[in-house]
């Protein structure tokens, strides 16, 4: 028998690459790092992660914890959902958050009314352009991924 995040929750999991192990590994730990260049005079975040700087050229790089803080840029309801598995979920949103802490870094993700909450746990009218965020981290097939919730519900 499926556990319930199962029923809920389609296993839509991340494709890990060296760049970006990092990344998931920090996630695991409720911890949101970016990539950025080491190189003394630049310092440049970047995301996604890449092995050589786009602004310097170096390819020395460490991981900077983020605050999780952010605002929504952008949002969209998929009609119909994107995939199939997603159908019983609908209407659910899906969020692009500006890092407060790097407003050129811009990460796709849900809104949640809770880091395990459904996808459709918060009401299309609470969305807006501009509203703060945190992110919260949910365990999706293993996984912790990055999702959001409002700052003030």
């Amino acid at each position: 028998m499926a556990d319930a995040t199962a029923k809920h929750e389609p296993l839509l999991t991340p494709t890990f690459d060296d760049d970006g192990a990092p990344f998931w590994e920090y996630a695991a730990k409720n911890e949101l790092r970016m990539q950025a260049c080491a190189r003394q005079g630049c310092g440049e975040l970047r995301f996604p992660p890449r092995p050589c700087c786009p602004h310097c050229r170096s390819f020395d790089s460490e991981w900077r914890r983020m605050s999780g803080r952010g605002r929504i840029w952008s949002y969209v309801f998929p009609h119909p959902p994107l995939l199939p598995a997603y159908a019983e979920q609908a209407p659910y949103n899906a969020i692009v958050v500006e890092l407060a802490d790097a407003p050129r870094i811009r990460l796709v993700g849900n809104l949640v009314a809770s880091p395990d909450a459904p996808l459709n746990s918060v009401d299309p009218d609470r969305l807006r352009i501009g509203a703060k965020v945190q992110v919260v981290f949910a365990d999706v097939g293993g996984v912790a991924v990055p999702r959001w919730i409002l700052e003030r519900p």
